[in-house]
């Protein structure tokens, strides 16, 4: 668990000065040992390894990245740091179960990987035509939930640019039972490709109790509208 601890020192270190993201140093206000967490759009584990040092031995951490370069670097980076009390799935989160095709969009030649979307719902392709597709499997956290016979659920961190109401769907069950935290990356540029916006997707939480915060001045503070300066938000259930 040492490399562990280095891995998420580093990485909260990283936020200090904007390297990582700031909601970083926020994670321990609600993430405590034992914990059972959900990492949905993990990328390379910029939330993963943090998160698997706080719930530590006895917690759970369940990371899904659809993307296969990620994915395989997450997974390398979680044996060699000794995360495990990481399950890492290479699949995306969604309100169903099935295969879908995930785009994955280029420029200059290279791979957007930060950029990934799925195509379901989708309306408006956005500025990058050239795009590879993939096809990739999709669950539900309510499905995965039941499968893994998880019991309990405390955090959710969401990140699938634009897919966040179909997560959300997909966790309808979880969120009504468990009330976990939840942290959520809400922009309008990328909601705008599935025709959602984000007064939408806030109010969808807050009308089941939730209360929404942004991470400002190291502590988390009350907040009642999305703006377009800030990229994630964390509900909290009142």
């Amino acid at each position: 668990m040492i490399r562990l601890t280095v891995a998420a020192a580093l990485l909260r270190a990283g936020a200090t000065v904007s390297l990582s993201e700031p909601e970083l140093l926020g994670l321990s206000t609600f993430v405590r040992p034992g914990a059972v967490c959900f990492d949905i759009g993990a990328a390379y584990g910029m939330y993963t390894y943090p998160l698997a040092h706080l719930v530590g031995r006895t917690g759970q951490v369940h990371s899904f990245e659809p993307l296969p370069v990620p994915y395989r670097i997450l997974q390398a980076g979680c044996r060699a740091s000794g995360a495990r009390n990481v399950q890492i799935t290479n699949a995306a989160l969604g309100a169903s179960l099935g295969w879908r095709t995930l785009r994955l969009p280029y420029r200059f030649g290279l791979p957007i990987h930060g950029w990934a979307h799925l195509e379901e719902g989708l309306k408006h392709p956005g500025r990058f035509a050239a795009a590879k597709k993939l096809e990739v499997p999709v669950y539900s956290v309510d499905r995965v939930c039941e499968l893994r016979e998880i019991a309990r659920v405390d955090f959710i961190k969401v990140d699938v640019e634009g897919f966040e109401a179909k997560v959300l769907e997909g966790a309808k069950w979880t969120i009504e039972q468990h009330q976990p935290a939840l942290l959520l990356e809400i922009e309008q540029r990328h909601l705008d490709k599935y025709g959602r916006t984000s007064t939408e997707v806030a109010g969808s939480l807050i009308e089941r109790g939730y209360r929404m915060h942004v991470w400002k001045r190291r502590r988390w503070q009350r907040t009642d509208q999305v703006v377009a300066r800030r990229r994630n938000y964390l509900f909290t259930a009142g």
